[in-house]
C-alpha cells in the first residue's frame, strides 16, 4: 500500500512542477503515472551503477555530484518516454531537486507508519 501512496505522490508532484516548470512537460496525468514508474524502476537498477562509478567524484564534491546523478536519472526517464520533455539538462536538474524537496514534503502528510 505504501508503495502505491509514494508512486500518486511522485506522479502528482511531477504533475504540479511541470506545470509551474516551463521546461518540462507532460502529454497528461496518465504520463506522469508512467513517469513515476519508470523512475522507480531506474532508481533501483541504474542510480546504484551511476552513484559506485561517481564515488570519487561525489567524495571531492562532497556529496553535490549526487544532484547531477539525480538529473540524469531525470533525462534517461525522459529518452524513454515519449510522452514526457525536458528542455535540457538545466531544467532536469531543478526539476529532480524540486521533485525531491515537494515529494518528500507531500510523504510527510500522506503515508502511513504500517
Amino acid at each position: 500500500m505504501n508503495f502505491i501512496i509514494r508512486l500518486l505522490i511522485t506522479a502528482i508532484s511531477a504533475f504540479l512542477l511541470s506545470k509551474i516548470l516551463t521546461g518540462v512537460h507532460f502529454d497528461s496525468f496518465g504520463s506522469t503515472i508512467i513517469f513515476a514508474i519508470l523512475l522507480g524502476i531506474l532508481n533501483v537498477f541504474v542510480r546504484p551503477i551511476l552513484s559506485i562509478l561517481s564515488l570519487p567524484i561525489t567524495i571531492v564534491t562532497l556529496g553535490l555530484f549526487s544532484f547531477v546523478i539525480n538529473a540524469l536519472i531525470i533525462l534517461l526517464t525522459d529518452y524513454f518516454m515519449d510522452s514526457m520533455y525536458v528542455d535540457g539538462f538545466w531544467w532536469a536538474l531543478l526539476f529532480s531537486i524540486l521533485l525531491s524537496l515537494v515529494t518528500s514534503l507531500f510523504s510527510t502528510f500522506f503515508e502511513t507508519n504500517d
